[in-house]
Parts: C-alpha cells; structure tokens; sequence
C-alpha cells in the first residue's frame, strides 16, 4: 500500500475529527461499518463465510435467518480436492453472491492449523500443512477478489481449539509459529494479497492477538507485506487503545464504549492522533475501493453454481478404501440395494455456528441414487439412528440388518451428527456415536458389500469397524451437492480423486498433542511443537489409519523420469523439478502428484518431510503428461529461533515425489551450497566434537587425543569408544585432565582464537 499522503484516504483523514477517526475503527452495528456521508464516506457491509455467503435477512446478530446461496463444501473437504484453480472458481462464485447481495468484505477463508483433531472448528479449516492450506486459501483469496469483494483471511493466529479460546493464551515458540502456524498465511497474503484479516480471540504467548504489534504490524505488514485491514474477531477487543496502537484496524460489531477510550488515550497521550490516522488509513482505503467496485445488477446463475458446488464435493470426496474394486457399484448388475442411516436422506452438508448457510437447494444421496438406478432396483431404506446422539433403538437395527441381508449391496451412512462439532465447542473424541457404529458393525458381520459412507468434519476413529468393510468413501461436509457427487462417485460417474489434507490417526492417543489438549490455567502449550500431523507420525514411523495425502482411485497411475535441472545449485537459484505421470488404467482420472523436501542432515531437528509443492493433472487411459516444480531457498529452509531468521543449511536434501506422504514413488538426491554460515560461537562447555572441523581446534582434539593414546583417524574398536567418550566432552574438562599443563586462563585465550 501506498503511504503517501496524497491519496484520496489520506486526505480523507487529514479532514475528520478525532471522534470521527475513533468512530470510523468501530463498527456501525453487527455487520456494517460507520458512514460519513459529508466525507462521502458509504458503510462497508460484511457477512459470512468460508465456503457460502452467509448474509443475515436483517442487521440481528442471529445465526438463523440468512438469505439463500450456495452452500459449497466445506473447507476441510475442498482442501481434499487439492486443485487450486477449482478453489478459485468457487471463490469467483461467492463472491459474485456477495456483490448481489451488497456484501462488500467476506469472512472467509479459515486457515488454521489442524493441531488436533478435536477442535471442533475443524471443518471450517483446510489443513494439518501450512503449505498446502496457504495455497488453496491464496486461491479462494483471488477468486473472492477477482468479483470486487474483499476476502478476509482468518483467525489470526493461534485458533487451534475452540475451548476457552476468548481467554486462553497460545503458547507457542518462534519456530513452531514460523514454520507451521504461520505459514499458510504468510502464503495467503503474498499470492493471494487479501484485502482483510481477521485477529483471533486468544492470545499468543501471553498478549492478546488484537493487541499484539509483533504479530499485527511487524509481522503481517511489515514481513509479509499486507495491505489490507484488520478486523476484529468479534468481540475480540479488549482494551480498544492498545488494539489501535498494535495496528488493528476495526473494532467488529458495534461497541459504543470503544471510540471515547480512544478519544481518551489520545488526549492523555497514551496513543497518538498519528498512530491513529495510520491505522484508519488502510480500512478506509479499502471501504472507497469495495464502494468503487460495487456492482448493482448482478445476474445470478443458481443452477450453475449448483453445478459447480456438486463437481466440488466430487473432487473433494476421498475413497480411504476399495479391496478388490468394490467400487464402482454396476447398476446393471444388482436388483436391489439397502441405504441405511437418516444421513442418506438428511445429509449433513456444513458444519454448525457462523459459517451456515441458507443453501437454496440441496441434493441427498438416496433421491440421486434411485435415480441412478431405475424402477428396476428395489431401494431400501430405513434411518436407523436419530440425527442427533448415541441413541437408537434396537428393533430399528434389527430391520437394518434384515434390510441388508437381503439386498445385493448395503450403502451405510455414517459420521458425526450436527452437537459433534461446530463453533463454539470441541469434540470430546474422536469416535463416531454409538448409533452409528453399531449398524456399520452389525451390518458388515451379514453383508460382505457393505459400503461405509462418512460425513464428517475432520478425522475419525474408524479402526473397530474398518476391517470388516471393504471399501469406505469420505463425504466430508461437502455442500448441498453432497448427494449427488456420492451417488455419481459410486456409481462411476465421476471418478474419485480427493486426497486426505489430514492424517487419519488409529487412535485420538496418537496425536503429538493430545498430551497437552486442551491446556490448563487458561493457557495451552504447544509443546510438540513442529511436529504436527504427518511430520509426526512419518517422523515418528508410527502406524496411522490413513496417511496425509492418501486417496484412491479407479484407475492407476505410474510414475516415471523424476528429472532436476541441477544436482548441485546455491540458495540464489531456482530448482526446476519434472516427472511423468502416465494413467495405466481403462478409464480417465486425476491424480494428485505431492512433492516433499528432506533435510539429509541438519543442524536442528526437521521432520523426515515436508510439503513443498503439488498437482492435480486429469488423464485419459493411455495417456501421459510431464508434471512440473519449482523450489527455492525458502523450500529448504527451516526457521532459526535462536538467529530469528530462515536458515537454508548447505548439505544434501531429498526430493521425493509420490502420491501420499506414505506412498513415495521417485527419489532424487541434491546438494545445496547456501551462503549462510551459521557463525558458532565456542564457550568453556562446547563439547570437543565441536572443534574437529575448526582449523585451530582440530590440532588441540588431536593433541588430547594422543595424549590418550588414541587419534581421530583410528578405526579399532577400542579407539572408537575411547573417542565417542573423550569427544562428548566438554572444553573445560580439558583443564582438569591437563595435571595442570592447560589452566583456566589458557583455555579463555584459546576460546578467544577459536572465536
């Protein structure tokens, strides 16, 4: 953003009062900013949500009663179709519902980390990797944007639980917030450049994320380079002077206490008029931007928007299993089929809280399956389980299980009802309901093609039952389309091609933070620090239910030819990466071509990969293209908290590319030459392995090693633990073993030539 103060904002500000400038940093009502019309000053109307416009019939602050759109799937189910331009395009179709309805500013997307399963706002989120979150919520940025609606990036940081998150503090150290929290949105403001950001409630490390200008303004502007506004979580403000001073830009909803604390800490000196006048200065500029870009007639395309939400879900769905090609089912091939659960006809699509929406039409499974089917199929169906809770009652399963028993196939509809998971509150488990786990146990033990199809947020425990069925298809929360992009997967249709943005664990016990979820004395500490998700569990070599990437399809794919540009660059260059995927099925399908990064050997601890780029490519039986990469320095970087700053480290690194985190299938070694140097700095205790390398240090180990009758080139077996002992030690230890040759004086010079 441009700071000269001869824009039309800045002469704006250079006109209004004090008390005009506290008003315009807090909002008008619910939804709406303050207008100035003798400044020609319009309101900025806001609205929800991540993935639907969720615009309130009127200015009450309800969760009920928003005008219709379309509801697209959800976050954590578009993250699973891995395709940044289907992503864009939903973004472009929200945003064109915002313009038709006078929504200048969308609070969405959510790109939170997935720490753990149990936060109950999961499905509002894309990912457990940064890298691949960043990337899809840069993509649903410039989709919003490209309508003349702003996308408002959120919540700003640390809002990796639901519990206690208006009065918890995250605590978390540099890295572990560089590396993993945040990335993504590091990634979402240079490719996407939103026009807004939402704070979080909690505090980060001890200072609210409202109120903290580490995080607001060193950090997001002057870092990462955002231009936009920052807005309130709502209700997130505090203390609305030390918001101002922090850099945040709006106070959301209405508070009519704020402006004269700002008013008064102006006039008592504890904020300046001027740190005022730059922080209204970026959210008035976008409030005249959003007003010039207003559209007045827009013709909305319902049905194509439909049609778009419905291709979505389908490219969001994940077959987790399919043992001997269960699926597709062959309609020509049955005569009857069992659809059990109330989900096949009452599909729960979205998830609870702020993000609902009004979707105006919706599409259940068992509606789109009979008509795939005909009149010739005999369709059964019977809900089995309340739509909420465990309960259920024993005659109803019984009828289930007589239903299946004599059907060809029996569909099972299954996953976490509405109280689950929404905002506001986590999960206590991650198991499905009692109801639920019952019929898909009963079922499987009298039908051997039983089919589980899972609607659910986030992960799931599936481990009890999944043996017992051969094939399991993810639904996800997938929109309003959800039902027939099932009925299409499953029947053929449409091939299956998402791909897990979470890890499945085998048990809620697995997860790196479940020892320290949900944290005590309202604060919680993220003491599994960098290893989140799959850089846990593939560091850790740890069985899981379903790795990060994992998905299946109908068809197969090989791949062939992973080629690099250079085998040895510096950390000024850029690696080009190229591999071949060939589709060696009878029928077309994507594939989504995941690129991790290894550190051979560093200097700090690393996960034993990490996500670095990735490709969704569309291939016709037969058929192969050349998919391609480019990495840079930062792709091999890790951050040093101690330099605080990103350190590329000369050395080996892999590339592995494969079609999950698990599922590997090229390796290519190259070397790094970095122009870094890490300067060591040598004290009394750095153990003498520390010095073998050092021109000046070798020659003292070497001494002390002789003197021990050993030396550093000496492979007996003998010498070799004598080494690993005398190595290990500490520089002082050299005074004590000296008889009196090596004083204390004489090891601080040599420190100092070592130095």
């Amino acid at each position: 953003m441009s700071n000269t103060k001869t824009a039309d904002h800045w002469k704006i500000i250079s006109k209004m009062t004090l008390e005009e400038k506290a008003k315009l940093a807090s909002g008008r009502d619910v939804w709406s900013t303050h207008p100035f019309e003798k400044y020609g000053i319009p309101p900025m109307y806001v609205a929800d949500g991540p993935h639907g416009l969720r615009k309130m019939a009127s200015d009450a602050a309800s969760l009920h009663g928003s005008v219709p759109a379309t509801c697209f799937p959800t976050a954590s189910a578009m993250s699973a179709s891995w395709n940044q331009d289907l992503i864009h395009q939903v973004g472009t179709a929200i945003g064109k519902e915002c313009q038709a309805n006078g929504v200048q500013i969308l609070l969405g997307p959510g790109l939170n980390i997935k720490r753990t399963p149990l936060n109950g706002r999961n499905f509002e989120y894309y990912s457990e990797d940064p890298h691949l979150s960043g990337k899809m919520a840069a993509a649903f940025v410039r989709g919003v944007q490209s309508e003349g609606v702003g996308a408002c990036i959120k919540h700003f940081v640390g809002n990796n639980q639901e519990h206690e998150r208006m009065m918890n503090s995250s605590n978390i150290d540099e890295r572990t917030l560089r590396e993993i929290y945040l990335k993504g949105f590091e990634i979402a403001v240079k490719e996407g450049q939103p026009w807004s950001a939402m704070c979080a409630y909690n505090k980060i490390n001890g200072v609210w994320a409202g109120e903290n200008e580490w995080l607001l303004t060193t950090v997001l502007r002057e870092e990462f380079g955002f231009e936009g506004f920052v807005v309130s979580d709502w209700g997130a403000v505090n203390n609305p002077d030390k918001a101002i001073q922090a850099g945040l830009n709006l106070e959301m909803p209405d508070n009519a206490f704020s402006p004269a604390r700002i008013v008064e800490a102006v006039q008592v000196g504890t904020l300046t008029e001027e740190r005022l006048d730059e922080v209204i200065a970026p959210l008035l500029k976008i409030i005249l931007k959003t007003y010039a870009l207003r559209k007045t007639k827009v013709q909305l395309d319902f049905e194509a928007h439909h049609q778009l939400a419905i291709r979505t879900a389908e490219e969001s769905l994940v077959l987790l299993k399919n043992e001997e090609n269960t699926l597709p089912l062959n309609a020509n091939k049955l005569k009857s089929v069992a659809m059990l659960g109330s989900f096949a006809k009452m599909p729960r699509y979205q998830g609870g809280g702020s993000s609902n929406v009004n979707a105006y039409k919706t599409e259940n499974a068992l509606d789109a399956i009979q008509a795939i089917l005909g009149e010739a199929v005999e369709v059964y169906y019977l809900p089995v389980y309340e739509a909420m809770g465990d309960q259920y009652d024993q005659s109803d399963l019984d009828q289930a299980i007589g239903l299946a028993k004599k059907a060809d196939v029996a569909l099972v509809f299954i996953g976490l009802p509405d109280d689950f998971e929404a905002e506001g509150l986590d999960r206590e488990h991650i198991d499905l309901p009692e109801s639920h786990k019952a019929l898909i146990r009963e079922v499987s033990q009298v039908q051997p093609n039983t089919i589980a199809i899972l609607s659910n947020g986030a992960a799931v425990e599936v481990d009890e039952w999944e043996r017992d069925v051969p094939a399991i298809l993810e639904s996800w929360l997938s929109g309003q389309g959800s039902g027939q992009a099932i009925a299409n997967i499953l029947f053929g249709t449409t091939n299956p091609s998402g791909k897990l943005a979470e890890s499945f664990p085998l048990r809620l016990q697995h997860n790196p933070s479940h020892l320290f979820f949900p944290g005590q004395n309202r604060e919680v500490t993220y003491r599994e620090g960098i290893y989140v998700g799959y850089r846990y569990y593939d560091t850790k070599s740890m069985e899981v239910m379903f790795p990060f990437g994992h998905g299946l399809s109908y068809t197969t794919f090989e791949y062939s030819n992973l080629l690099v540009d250079k085998k040895e660059f510096s950390d000024s260059d850029t690696l080009k990466i190229r591999c071949a995927i060939l589709n060696t099925g009878d029928c077309a399908g994507a594939e989504v071509v995941q690129l991790y990064v290894r550190d051979v050997e560093s200097t700090l601890p690393r996960p034993i990969k990490e996500l670095k780029g990735f490709a969704k490519i569309n291939l016709e039986p037969g058929e192969q293209q050349q998919v391609e990469f480019e990495l840079s320095k930062a792709d091999f970087s890790y951050y040093d908290d101690t330099l605080h700053t990103w350190f590329a480290e000369s050395g080996e690194f892999q590339l592995l590319v494969g079609s999950s985190s698990r599922d590997i299938r090229l390796y290519e070694t190259v070397q790094l030459h970095s122009s870094q140097v890490r300067e060591v700095v040598y004290d009394r205790f750095s153990p003498l392995r520390d010095l073998v390398d050092h021109p000046i240090g070798r020659p003292f180990v070497e001494k002390i090693l002789k003197d021990f009758g050993t030396s550093l080139e000496s492979d007996k077996p003998e010498d070799i633990e004598a080494k690993a002992i005398f190595l290990s030690l500490p520089l002082i230890k050299s005074v004590n073993f000296s008889h009196g040759q090596f004083s204390m004086d004489m090891l601080d010079k040599f420190l100092g030539d070592l130095n």
